[in-house]
């Protein structure tokens, strides 16, 4: 980053740390609130960088057109006010060899067909795929709901870093360079279980990459690679990069969050963290006392119903028509334990929506709002007390009006910071392809 670059955001990140520490807000009622929320949510653009799915759901018999299970739905998007979704081409860490990289690679082909057959085919007239923040945008200004494309995992792309690019023209605009695993590209997060560790770091296929995807406007995503990988990805990387879905491990120390260092040096990057609403990466402590008490009651009802609960590593050695029938049974299960969920709260209160602005909180302090963002984790775990799913999206907007956020400052948080990045990574992409 250039000297004049540097200065320009540390000066932007003081200014923001300053407004909010003198942020207060004081309201009548809960009523004018809510009033000054709702206006608020229904005027900026709403988006989520980190939206998993199930195949099964993209069908033409069962989609994302119908009220399902999964905690994004457009019906559920539309009664929530979120705009943007970024659908997640996510691929399970598997071996290193060319068996394995094939059917990971096959598998996120039918994951960015999938997407595509919902917005060319499902429900063509309600949401549309952008690539661009423009096309973002534009589609939200039409009315529609909009899908953006991450890849987590570069697992798929294998040894042929042409899938890269692959992965860029069928919509992909951000990728992981690893998940829960070392992959070929980089290390874990998970290496710090046992100190286990297969790169140190970035692999050199993992260098080539970085260049790659800077080459093509692609964002590099932090959010699963090591805080090695990630500290050298900051410091190789020409453009502006993301974590599509982390907290601060300063508030909740888990090895998915990122640490005040990776942090500070992303905003030197000028890059942006999506906080992320997912309870056992805001609260761990909190979570814990919860699900124990929430398990006990799980698990007295699924034995009522004949329901053997697996984990989650079993359930995703079934097949996938066992797995389909498993998480239906499920789904029948949480139907099941709803009128029992205040008595649990009242015995150990759930992590939510306050928990997770504190995370937000805690990062514009450290490193400025314009870089710091929003995700759900919707699908993939994720889901917090008060946002437990897109229909419940402004519950966010109206936690961030309580504590003094304008308007603008709400607009940056859920959608400026991360358009402004996709923007300033395509800038960089064509500078780099004039330089041949």
């Amino acid at each position: 980053m250039s000297s004049l670059r540097l200065l320009s955001v540390l000066a932007l990140s003081l200014l923001c740390a300053c407004s909010s520490m003198e942020r207060a807000a004081t309201w009548s009622s809960e009523a004018e609130l809510l009033e000054v929320a709702e206006g608020i949510h229904r005027r900026v653009l709403t988006l989520d960088t980190h939206c998993d799915f199930r195949l099964t759901n993209f069908t033409e018999e069962r989609n994302y057109t119908m009220e399902l299970d999964s905690q994004v739905t457009l019906p559920k998007m539309e009664a929530g006010g979120l705009d943007v979704a970024w659908l997640i081409v996510y691929t399970g860490q598997g071996d290193l060899d060319e068996a394995g990289y094939a059917r990971a690679h096959e598998n996120a082909i039918a994951k960015f067909d999938a997407i595509h057959r919902l917005c060319s085919e499902y429900a063509p007239d309600r949401i549309g795929l952008a690539r661009t923040s423009e096309e973002a945008r534009s589609l939200a200004a039409e009315g529609k709901k909009v899908a953006m494309i991450g890849v987590e995992n570069a697992y798929p792309v294998g040894l042929d870093l042409a899938n890269i690019e692959d992965f860029y023209e069928r919509g992909g605009r951000y990728m992981s360079l690893s998940h829960q695993g070392h992959s070929q590209f980089c290390d874990s997060n998970t290496g710090e279980r046992d100190d286990v560790w297969l790169h140190g770091g970035l692999s050199d296929l993992g260098r080539r990459a970085i260049v790659e995807m800077n080459r093509l406007g692609m964002l590099i995503d932090l959010s699963h690679p090591s805080r090695a990988a990630n500290l050298e990805t900051l410091e190789l990387s020409r453009a502006p990069v993301i974590a599509s879905h982390s907290s601060a491990r300063a508030l909740n120390d888990v090895s998915r969050n990122l640490t005040d260092e990776e942090l500070l040096r992303l905003r030197d990057n000028g890059g942006v963290v999506q906080t992320v609403a997912f309870q056992s990466y805001v609260n761990a402590d909190k979570h814990a006392a919860w699900r124990e008490v929430y398990n006990e009651a799980r698990e007295r009802i699924a034995a009522s119903m004949g329901i053997e609960i697996l984990s989650w590593s079993a359930r995703g050695e079934l097949p996938e028509a066992e797995r389909v029938s498993y998480d239906d049974s499920m789904a029948r299960l949480r139907r099941k334990l709803e009128p029992e969920l205040d008595a649990i709260a009242a015995q150990a209160p759930p992590v939510n929506v306050a928990d997770f602005v504190d995370h937000i909180d805690y990062m514009v302090e450290l490193i400025g709002l314009e870089h710091v963002g929003i995700s759900s984790d919707f699908d993939g775990g994720g889901g917090v007390q008060g946002w437990s799913d897109a229909s419940e999206t402004l519950a966010v907007t109206v936690e961030l009006v309580r504590r003094g956020y304008s308007e603008g400052e709400i607009a940056q948080l859920w959608s400026g910071n991360l358009l402004r990045v996709l923007d300033e990574a395509q800038a960089v992409a064509r500078e780099i392809q004039a330089e041949g």
